[in-house]
């Protein structure tokens, strides 16, 4: 797993958890629904941090939660 399909899924995750769907959570984030379409999908290769905010805003909880995970823990370094 990269860390895209880590961020997606853990956006999933929490819609589920919050019982929302990715449509109701463009409208709480304030984030267009194509954008998170585009993360959900895999075509956004990298979601900005000023995203992830807004969304974990919308889920209300922190960066930190949203981050703080196995999947994110388990991710290696990305060297490029």
């Amino acid at each position: 797993m990269n860390t895209q399909q880590a961020v997606a899924n853990r956006i999933i995750q929490l819609c589920k958890k919050r019982c929302i769907t990715p449509n109701a959570l463009s409208y709480l984030a304030a984030v267009p629904q194509a954008t998170i379409k585009s993360i959900l999908n895999g075509e956004s290769k990298n979601p900005g941090t000023v995203t992830i905010k807004k969304l974990c805003d919308g889920f209300e909880i922190t960066l930190g939660e949203f981050f703080s995970t196995p999947e994110f823990d388990a991710l290696e370094q990305e060297i490029r």
